[in-house]
């Protein structure tokens, strides 16, 4: 792939090699990784997985669990896979090749105990100007997020957990979506200032659970004439703290 370029995330405990011109992995890979609490031994996949942005800053963070990425350009998915080994991940995160659209059983593996997604934003065109060609794959959905949590319903275990980052305003679609098969839900805001509505939502969904849904106290990313980060936003993109569901 030409023009790459190398970043570090987690306060430099993650390098990470992406495209410099196409899409980059930013914000909302951070706060997906900061939301994973697999267990150790869990198993983990992120479908969508890109050059790895969330997927090996969530596997630094819970260095007991292993970790798939599932990704459908061939060159981001080369790129994952040679960040893994640049993290010294290979043998807790793997890259597969495939498309959401095709389906999870199409995979043939097991199930996992987790799956984290950022799906893409857009699954209409008309929707907003076209994205470069580059970074189209990344922001529209072409079988809609309809297919994302189709397949993310089908990735993981009954008891298993769904984490989802996405637009504040597709929230009572992610819900409808993913019921009823899956339940007990609990919702995190994000608000990029306090006195500004949500533009992001973090979602967390168990498979089959039944718990009444638990709306969380939100994070809140900025301080008017303050630091580029609320201390608690800073903590968690430095990877000095978690984004807990409790």
């Amino acid at each position: 792939m030409n023009d790459v370029a190398e970043d570090s995330v987690l306060n430099g405990r993650v390098r990470l090699r992406q495209a410099a011109g196409g899409y980059r992995a930013g914000l909302d890979a951070a706060l997906l990784a900061a939301a994973c609490d697999a267990p150790d031994g869990a198993r983990v996949i992120e479908p969508g997985c890109g050059a790895g942005g969330a997927l090996l800053a969530a596997a630094v963070r819970r260095s007991g669990a292993s970790f798939t990425g599932l990704e459908r350009d061939v060159a981001a998915a080369a790129l994952a896979r040679e960040n893994s080994a640049l993290n010294g991940l290979s043998d807790r995160a793997t890259i597969l090749d495939g498309d959401v659209q095709t389906g999870f059983r199409a995979l043939g593996v097991e199930p996992f105990d987790a799956a984290m997604a950022n799906p893409p934003f857009f699954d209409d065109p008309k929707a907003l100007r076209a994205p470069s060609e580059a970074k189209t794959g990344a922001w529209m959905a072409d079988g809609g997020l309809e297919a994302w949590t189709g397949f993310l319903l089908k990735a993981v275990r009954e008891g298993g957990t769904i984490t989802i980052v996405h637009r504040a305003d597709r929230l009572a679609d992610i819900l409808a979506l993913l019921s009823p098969k899956a339940g007990s839900f609990k919702i995190r805001p994000i608000y990029p200032f306090a006195d500004q509505p949500a533009k992001r939502v973090l979602v967390r969904a168990i498979k089959t659970g039944k718990a009444p849904l638990v709306l969380l106290p939100p994070l809140v990313m900025h301080e008017r004439g303050g630091a580029k980060h609320t201390n608690e936003a800073e903590a968690i993109l430095r990877g000095e703290a978690a984004l807990p569901w409790a």
